[in-house]
């Protein structure tokens, strides 16, 4: 698995992250899509068996259940092999005890004592000016003092202006942006990953394949490119190598549906190399 240091915090990271909003499901009482508990654990202890060491979740994740499905998953000797990321949903807290409650609550739905990066999830303009005025960035200080938290950070979905305000607000641990081969000017896109780089913020990735959309049903204008190219790769790796030759970029989250999604992504991340 290649690696990448975060300097500012002092550790490696895997170049691949597990994301943990799209894990295999089986349909349940009322057709309803529930994760297949089993199968999501082993993956995810796969993973972590094969040098992953960034786990990411969120409290709306398969409708809550993912946060318990990774806190089934990193026990047994796990937690302790891994940075554990998951969001607060800022858009559901009204007051700032609602920062707490959540908080509390994510915590004892993953079976852990702290979490690693804790995220404000899917920043905006309306959703930061919200909890900016209900004191989050004093929230955040208070997680950490109590040892809840260590490392502050946000995700983020809307524009470059939006996202400098954020960077410049607070001392941020890090930073989740959408980017990949076709994104590259949407949201923050690269020029807001060197914005955060340059103030010293590692940067992770999130949809590097765009929801699997460029995992098929590639333009043929793309394929032809691609197929005249010395080395013959697959549209995923072609992915993820655009995004690994940033050296801003210090993990690249995917989520995987099912073992062969994740064995490819594993096979793709340890065989990168950058410009090659």
């Amino acid at each position: 698995m290649q690696t990448r240091r975060f300097e500012k915090l002092g550790f490696d990271f895997s170049v691949f992250g597990m994301g943990c909003m799209r894990l295999p499901t089986i349909t349940g009482e009322d057709d309803k899509k529930l994760i297949n508990k089993e199968e999501a654990v082993k993956m995810i202890r796969y993973a972590i068996d094969n040098g992953v060491n960034y786990i990411d979740t969120a409290y709306p994740y398969h409708k809550g259940e993912s946060e318990l499905v990774v806190g089934m998953a990193l026990q047994d000797g796990y937690r302790e092999k891994v940075k554990l990321a998951t969001k607060l949903p800022v858009w559901m807290c009204k007051t700032y005890a609602d920062f707490n409650k959540f908080l509390d609550e994510q915590l004892i739905k993953l079976k852990t004592n702290y979490i690693d990066f804790y995220l404000l999830h899917a920043l905006d303009k309306k959703r930061w000016d919200t909890a900016f005025e209900l004191g989050v960035l004093d929230f955040l200080d208070k997680a950490v003092k109590d040892g809840k938290v260590r490392y502050p950070a946000f995700s983020f979905h809307h524009n470059i202006e939006t996202f400098k305000e954020i960077i410049d607000a607070y001392d941020w641990s890090m930073c989740q942006i959408q980017l990949n081969i076709i994104d590259d000017n949407y949201q923050a896109g690269v020029e807001g990953m060197g914005y955060a780089a340059a103030k010293g913020i590692p940067v992770v990735i999130m949809e590097p394949l765009k929801g699997g959309r460029l995992a098929a049903n590639i333009p043929d204008e793309i394929l032809n490119v691609w197929r005249n190219y010395q080395v013959q790769r697959s549209p995923v790796e072609w992915a993820f190598r655009w995004l690994y030759n940033y050296p801003e970029v210090m993990t690249i989250l995917s989520g995987v549906s099912n073992m062969e999604q994740l064995k490819e992504n594993l096979r793709i991340s340890i065989q990168l190399r950058v410009n090659v």
